[in-house]
């Protein structure tokens, strides 16, 4: 009787996942061969315990079959899994394993049991015993191969591609470069548990149907980006997760803007052989960006981090509120180049060594002063160098926002504390100082961070183009320095710069 108990109390326990009682369990075993192991010509040899194991235990003529699973890591540590197959095949860990020549000893805490046995000459056998609160019972082990899994039914073809495609602000037609652009995010989901592998995708003009852009295989990695995803294959969105395509469509010269644009993609879905084709996310083209002044005066201004499909600010998308949104994406950080290609002379930790330290902060329209922030401390020059921590408070350091009517708000940062010339409130005209240029928040060099959103927020906003009324590009890249176009001076009117463009706003004072 005491026999029959210590296998219930076994069962008990490690059937507690399945619920299964023990004489229902134990009257349909049907293996009568004295053992769980199956037959095996040539059973493979090992010097260790790493492998898979399978045994039996008996009582009372009752028998439970169990499997022992062995892994061994390259710092010679063991770990593994005991399952009792007559009980549903719940995992269970296995504790403290020790070998010892051929001895070996291990726990399972769960159950509140032990093990120990010794291996045969060629270790393809380790008899020994079980104990588990009361007398301990023989148990052998043999080693085996483990069971092939069974083949997977085939997939049934979705009905459709299982992404869902979402555009979360339609674009603004504007020019830049004497081009017509369209800058947007297209986000796709997959809301299945197949992998689905984005192939190729194709921008298509809703009025005339022509392709205005199209982007194979090899080209997505680059416009792609795969917020908390830290795999290496972009292209495959796994169950549940997302994918950005970060779009920047060109459109031909003399080409007409279309009303609205839609999307044709091609995805690997799961084990289908054939690709999907998905068609959606139709939206409307805006038309008609701000058209602004300057926001500073001069020469030698480069449009650092301007706008371009990958530039840091383009990508900035940031969670807040619950809405993830890319209030930078056509922000510039204006930086002044002395004739060298330098931003600074002297000791570059001197902030009044940079060209653009105390350049004046220009009203680029007539508005009204929506928000200010003053009295942040200013950082010493430095990739790493901030003078207080940054906070949604302090990243945009000493700043202004101008309402210019119709949903569109510009934002001044990282200006001189006691420099702000406007308060909350003021109407301010084209033209006018709000600021001085500086380097508070999160700023590296005295530089003016300046981009038009639809919303009163420094990052809790969409970034929208804009058309300057006249500019000039001096060059690209850095005055001075190898790289540099040497193109000459080109006239741009109405347009938006581009990154690293330098440019010339207006006469110097």
């Amino acid at each position: 009787m005491k026999s029959r108990r210590m296998i219930f109390v076994f069962l008990l326990i490690l059937g507690v996942a399945g619920a299964f009682s023990l004489f229902g369990r134990v009257s349909a075993v049907s293996d009568t061969s004295g053992s769980a192991a199956r037959p095996q010509a040539n059973p493979p040899a090992a010097k260790d315990f790493e492998g898979y194991w399978e045994g039996a235990l008996e009582a009372g003529g009752q028998k439970l079959r169990l499997t022992l699973t062995i892994k061994k890591s390259p710092e010679s540590v063991y770990s593994g899994t005991l399952v009792s197959v007559d009980q549903g095949g719940t995992p269970i860990p296995v504790d403290a394993i020790t070998v010892e020549g051929n001895h070996v000893k291990f726990e399972i805490r769960a159950v509140n049991g032990s093990y120990e046995g010794d291996f045969n000459a060629d270790r393809t056998e380790l008899t020994g015993t079980w104990t588990q609160s009361g007398p301990s019972l023989p148990l052998v082990f043999k080693r085996a191969e483990p069971a092939a899994a069974a083949p997977r039914p085939p997939q049934q073809k979705p009905l459709d591609v299982p992404v869902e495609l979402r555009v979360p602000i339609a674009p603004t037609a504007f020019t830049a470069d004497g081009k017509t652009h369209l800058v947007y995010e297209l986000h796709m989901t997959n809301l299945s548990r197949l992998d689905c592998t984005l192939t190729s995708v194709e921008v298509i003009s809703s009025d005339t149907v022509a392709r205005l852009a199209r982007h194979e295989a090899k080209d997505l990695d680059a416009l792609l980006g795969r917020p908390g995803y830290t795999g290496t294959d972009k292209q495959k969105i796994g169950a549940g997760l997302r994918a950005v395509l970060y779009l920047w469509i060109t459109l031909d010269a003399g080409g007409s803007v279309p009303s609205a644009i839609e999307h044709r993609l091609t995805f690997k879905v799961g084990d289908e052989p054939e690709e999907m084709t998905l068609a959606g996310a139709r939206i409307a083209v805006a038309r008609g960006p701000i058209v602004i002044d300057p926001p500073l005066r001069g020469d030698n201004w480069m449009a650092a981090n301007g706008p371009s499909n990958t530039s840091g600010h383009r990508r900035a998308m940031i969670p807040l509120g619950g809405n993830a949104r890319i209030a930078q994406r056509f922000a510039i950080d204006w930086v002044r180049l002395r004739e060298n290609g330098q931003t600074f002379t002297g000791d570059p930790k001197d902030n009044k060594n940079y060209r653009a330290y105390g350049a004046e902060a220009l009203a680029v329209a007539d508005g009204v002063v929506t928000e200010v922030k003053d009295g942040i401390p200013e950082n010493v020059p430095g990739l790493n160098s901030r003078a207080v921590p940054i906070t949604l408070e302090t990243i945009g350091g000493n700043h202004v926002i101008l309402d210019l009517g119709n949903g569109r708000y510009a934002f001044y940062a990282h200006l001189q504390p006691g420099s702000l010339r406007v308060k909350l409130g003021d109407k301010v005209r084209r033209g006018q100082v709000v600021g001085l240029v500086g380097n508070s928040g999160n700023s590296t060099e005295p530089h003016l961070h300046f981009h038009i959103s639809n919303a009163n927020s420094p990052l809790s906003s969409e970034g929208l183009p804009y058309a300057l009324r006249a500019f000039e590009v001096q060059d690209k890249g850095s005055l001075g320095k190898a790289g540099a176009s040497n193109s000459g001076p080109q006239k741009r009117a109405m347009e938006i710069p581009l990154e690293n463009q330098i440019i010339r706003f207006s006469a110097e004072e």
